[in-house]
């Protein structure tokens, strides 16, 4: 065991636990103010936002989405020179060319923020760390152990797949979402457990790419904490492009069978399918790397508790990314970890704002919300006015034949600020971005209004639905 020293003694030292956005993005934050960064890394840098979540889900995705088009291509008079030119392409995922480029691709990207880091002057130590106390790690590396000593710790450790007792993945028929990607074949008939937002990525992506879906949701309707227009509207995709939803349905058990599995409901009844995915949210890894001995406290779920600035209940430790359980976002992490840079280094710092947090569902179409949500106007917690256009007024949306969605925005009552907004449609993730800036930076209707929008374009129902938004107030 040997200690690491620093000759410079004027630089503060700072040593993050964790390479996800979370502890990468902090780690070039501090480097770039002049800290002594380390950053301790098992599995990569990017972490599982990187390697098995974020950026393989939605490369998977994207593969779907180009097949879904090509599906619909008929109805914008592209035609196929087979048969006359009436012939309808049969369309065929290479699951295991596809699975091959996500993750060549999840490895590049890593290997990228691997290489950003070194030129600024990070040390990265592959392997384990646990912390001893609030200044020091002691890391397990495949060369022994060394300790890392530290003027203040970021804690960005992450978060696993949860798993049931009763539903244990094989990584071969029975599968949580870090599995998935290891498949060289289309699953025939997939059955997805969970319908949060993991799970109706899923189902939307492998229903694209030809899969037979069935998704189990235990509550009334898929995405059960977002906003109910776009559930139903998703709902809706899912029933005309047969995805078979079993609502109100918990699954038990999931045995596999000799060549498939079986998941058994609480009320008795049996699915059976050729795969199974276990999309049942998850658990952080915050259990043995030392928080009792450091003085973080922790949640009932385990997660650790930070404060808007991402301080922990230890002095010198701070938290970012799934294992506060905040918003299991790779961007939330991102900015708690910028943000505990900030406040450590003495630097400009604005304590995190959730309202101002803008998210996407990456299904088919997206679904993208940002600040105050409508069930949070209905309840009277805020008061607001409505406006909700569907895309299919939108002359773009005709133009490309986009029949599902719509935009939705929120102002304050009486002040016409606006506080919040909801797209459903394609590239949503994109188009929430003007209602974004609206939220924070508390613009008028009136000035989204009278910002000019090209024509034709989907973004022009922003506009038009402030617009109407100056009438209604």
């Amino acid at each position: 065991m040997f200690v690491t020293t620093h000759p410079d003694f004027s630089s503060p030292r700072i040593a993050i636990l964790g390479g996800g956005p979370g502890g990468y993005e902090a780690a070039m934050v501090a480097a770039s103010l002049g800290a002594q960064v380390t950053i301790i890394e098992r599995a990569g840098l990017g972490g599982s936002a990187v390697l098995t979540d974020v950026v393989p889900s939605k490369t998977l995705i994207a593969t779907a989405d180009l097949m879904t088009r090509v599906g619909e291509a008929g109805e914008l008079g592209v035609k196929f020179d087979v048969d006359g030119g009436d012939f309808v392409p049969v369309m065929r995922a290479d699951l295991k060319h596809i699975n091959d480029r996500l993750l060549n691709l999840a490895r590049s990207q890593s290997k990228d923020i691997h290489d950003g880091l070194e030129n600024l002057g990070v040390r990265i130590i592959t392997g384990s760390g646990r912390l001893l106390d609030d200044r020091t790690i002691e890391v397990l590396t495949a060369d022994g152990t060394e300790t890392v000593e530290a003027d203040t710790i970021l804690l960005a450790v992450g978060a696993h797949p949860r798993e049931l007792p009763t539903a244990r993945p094989d990584g071969e028929r029975i599968l949580n979402w870090t599995q998935i990607y290891d498949l060289d074949e289309l699953p025939e008939e997939l059955i997805v457990v969970g319908s949060g937002v993991t799970g109706a990525e899923f189902a939307s992506a492998y229903n694209g790419l030809g899969s037979k879906v069935t998704l189990i949701s235990s509550r009334d309707r898929v995405l059960p904490g977002s906003d109910v227009d776009a559930a139903v509207v998703l709902e809706e995709v899912f029933e005309r492009r047969g995805v078979r939803v079993l609502s109100r349905s918990r699954a038990e058990t999931v045995e596999r069978t000799d060549d498939g599995v079986v998941v058994t409901l609480s009320d008795g009844s049996k699915v059976t399918g050729s795969h199974c995915l276990l999309c049942l949210g998850s658990i952080p890894n915050t259990a043995g790397i030392g928080l009792e001995e450091a003085g973080v406290a922790v949640s009932e779920s385990g997660h650790i508790k930070v404060d808007g600035v991402s301080r922990t209940s230890a002095p010198n430790i701070y938290a970012a990314g799934d294992c506060t359980g905040v918003l299991p976002l790779a961007s939330v992490a991102a900015m708690q970890g910028r943000i505990a840079v900030a406040h450590f280094m003495g630097d400009t710092v604005t304590p995190l704002k959730l309202h101002q947090v803008a998210s996407n569902i990456f299904t088919s179409p997206e679904i993208a919300n940002v600040g105050v949500s409508e069930a949070e106007i209905d309840s009277g917690k805020y008061q607001g006015d409505i406006i909700k256009l569907s895309l299919r007024s939108n002359a773009r949306a005709k133009m490309r034949n986009h029949r599902d969605g719509f935009v939705k925005i929120f102002a304050r009552k009486g002040s016409g600020t606006v506080i919040g907004g909801v797209v459903v449609g394609p590239n949503a993730s994109e188009l929430i971005f003007p209602i974004s800036i609206a939220v924070k930076q508390k613009l008028h209707v009136d000035d989204v209004a009278s910002t000019f929008t090209v024509y034709p374009s989907l973004s022009g129902s922003i506009s038009e639905a402030a617009r109407r938004l100056h009438v209604h107030l």
